[in-house]
């Protein structure tokens, strides 16, 4: 049964020693690396958020620290990186194949803008990649969620037109679940469709996690840092969630 790892939300910065809210972003990180070869992945995804400040410096900082992983790993871009350094570290994938399914790997970020978006071009391409295998299993991995998490302020950051992504994955009974970042915590939602569900899975953090439920900024005080495991059984998936323990 082939199993996928996500990550997701690293924030390095150039300094291998600045810290965070609560801790020093590579160390956390590298943490967390070391928890998810334990797992004995076939495949890692980090969603997103690699860097915290913009520099070549900090993907090449996270390409060092994730090639630690002892299963090979791709990565797409969050609201906080910037798609020239990081693609000249390692290159944006699109696809991926695990087992029999299809990861399809979409870019929701919007150069200086919190929030994602997938403008008219994007979905009509994501219509024509999925037109290519209706029946799947699909799974998508994308950085902002496509529906509300309950939390006011992210809620204002998610993906924009969310309605016309859905609607353009509305033909298409294959797509199991989505994959999200950027919202710091662990959550399980769910989009009932005419061809079926669709489940939608955030991940925590390697760094700060965010408060659920919260109507402005909050860093939740007591979880941890961790990751989401994915297990792919034929055309089904079970997944759960791993914390971390960080020795400071």
């Amino acid at each position: 049964m082939p199993r996928l790892i996500q990550i997701s939300d690293c924030h390095l910065h150039a300094d291998p020693e600045a810290r965070g809210r609560r801790g020093v972003p590579l160390r956390q990180l590298e943490a967390v690396v070391s928890a998810v070869n334990h797992q004995r992945p076939d495949l890692v995804l980090v969603t997103g958020d690699i860097s915290n400040d913009d520099t070549p410096a900090s993907y090449a900082l996270a390409r060092r620290t994730l090639d630690a992983l002892e299963a090979p790993w791709e990565w797409l871009p969050g609201n906080h990186d910037v798609i020239e350094p990081m693609a000249a570290t390692r290159p944006l994938p699109a696809e991926l194949t695990l087992g029999t399914w299809r990861l399809l790997l979409l870019d929701t970020h919007l150069p200086g803008e919190p929030h994602g978006e997938l403008g008219e071009a994007a979905l009509e391409a994501l219509a024509r990649r999925l037109a290519d295998d209706p029946a799947g299993p699909v799974l998508i991995a994308m950085h902002h969620p496509p529906l509300a998490v309950g939390s006011a302020w992210l809620d204002a950051i998610g993906l924009r037109h969310a309605e016309a992504f859905w609607q353009t994955l509305a033909p298409f009974a294959g797509v199991r679940a989505i994959l999200c970042g950027h919202i710091h915590q662990a959550f399980v939602g769910r989009r009932a469709g005419e061809e079926g569900e669709v489940m939608v899975y955030g991940c925590p953090s390697t760094i700060d996690p965010f408060l659920p439920g919260s109507a402005s900024f909050a860093v939740d005080p007591v979880a941890r840092p961790g990751y989401r495991v994915v297990d792919l059984d034929g055309a089904r998936l079970a997944t759960r969630v791993e914390r971390v323990d960080i020795h400071k």
